[in-house]
């Protein structure tokens, strides 16, 4: 298919459809796609809303075009260039578009190999820019530099509600960028969502983060899954979760907290948190006792509605909990990631595709790709959502 010919087709649609909000181009190495968009302004005034074209190949060359973009169209609020192989030089040219776009709420970055360097100049941009509400840095390769100068920044900005900045590439075993992001924290009342994931955070990390928590107030989405903390840091958890009462979703997933970790949070949510209203412990090592006591907090909490449990080691007593809130309707089938069978009259469990984040990555080929159930965080905490 030659580029003239998607050109006509992309031109043809354009031309007759007056209600598009949103289009995609997904893993289709063009970078006409962004040239087509740059001059052709009354498609843009038509569509108002966002473009993706995500998993393509538009690489530094097409991160111009993307910059242009920004810099000429003023109705663009959601860009999605997720793992286009963007190096460092296209970050910079993306992040200084940014110093005067005045009208983009989310950009999504995701996947690209911007390192350090292309994080240093996005942090920079967050000095200037106040629209940009919603930045997905993850898997971009972000060094320690970068990382702490993000938190830096974010003491200072007043405009960000929600940033990822999952897997940065980390030296040594300080967890100075968790000091950096928990000390931001105390000073930022606007940060809504933040998204750890994959910082090598332990124990004393979490103790840092729990000691910002209690000076917090808006932080509404905590992700520290696929960390190293275990059930001591749980001790720190389930003390701040007594006093905060605006953190909403906390996505443990991947660590293992192990009974002694599930069950300090059972006694917290059971008599003291009345805020928090969905909690991911899957794959944390927890064997029936403490997935039984998460079930029984369920019971006397009104607030907690989604609980993810799969990954962890199920025995008849959780399988029977767990089947007992849904039948019950305590538990709604779409706010957890376990559906109950029964064979030869034994109750088990199996896993069904629900989840705070299960399409962050991909999307489905049929069905809703951004529905409640398999995008539980966002929905719960929606922040810059996919338009």
């Amino acid at each position: 298919m030659t580029d003239v010919f998607i050109f006509q087709k992309l031109q043809n649609l354009l031309l007759v459809s007056r209600n598009i909000i949103l289009i995609c181009v997904w893993k289709n190495p063009r970078k006409l796609i962004l040239l087509y968009c740059i001059y052709f302004k009354k498609w843009m005034k038509k569509l108002k809303r966002g473009l993706d074209v995500r998993y393509n190949l538009i690489s530094d060359a097409g991160a111009y075009y993307a910059a242009e973009l920004l810099e000429t169209q003023l109705y663009l609020i959601y860009l999605n260039l997720m793992f286009n192989a963007i190096r460092p030089e296209g970050a910079e040219l993306i992040a200084r578009a940014l110093h005067k776009n005045t009208t983009l709420k989310y950009l999504r970055m995701t996947g690209n190999k911007i390192e350090n360097k292309g994080g240093m100049f996005f942090a920079s941009m967050l000095q200037i820019n106040s629209s940009l509400e919603k930045l997905d840095l993850g898997d971009c390769d972000l060094g320690m530099q970068s990382v702490i100068a993000f938190a830096t920044v974010l003491t200072q900005n007043q405009a960000v509600k929600g940033i990822n900045l999952n897997r940065p590439i980390m030296y040594g075993e300080q967890e100075e960028s968790t000091a950096h992001l928990g000390h931001m924290l105390k000073e930022n009342h606007c940060l809504l969502e933040l998204h750890m994931c994959k910082h090598g955070i332990k124990n004393y990390g979490i103790q840092q983060l729990c000691d910002a928590l209690y000076l917090n107030s808006s932080l509404r989405y905590l992700d520290i899954s696929c960390n190293k903390i275990t059930h001591d840091g749980m001790i720190h958890l389930a003390a701040v979760l007594k006093s905060n009462t605006t953190l909403e979703v906390i996505d443990l997933s991947f660590n293992r907290i192990e009974n002694a970790g599930a069950n300090y949070l059972s006694e917290t949510l059971t008599s003291h948190n009345r805020s928090l209203k969905a909690l991911s412990v899957v794959s944390n090592n927890i064997e029936g006792e403490g997935l039984v006591a998460l079930s029984q907090s369920m019971e006397t909490n009104p607030v907690l509605s989604n609980i993810y449990i799969w990954g962890n080691k199920f025995d008849e007593a959780t399988c029977v909990a767990y089947s007992d809130l849904i039948q019950k309707g305590r538990l709604k089938p779409d706010n957890t990631d376990v559906e109950p069978f029964v064979v030869d009259g034994c109750v088990y469990l199996a896993e069904v595709s629900n989840g705070l984040k299960r399409h962050y990555y991909w999307t489905p080929t049929y069905g809703d790709a951004y529905g409640h159930s398999s995008n539980a965080g966002f929905a719960l905490v929606p922040v810059g959502q996919h338009l």
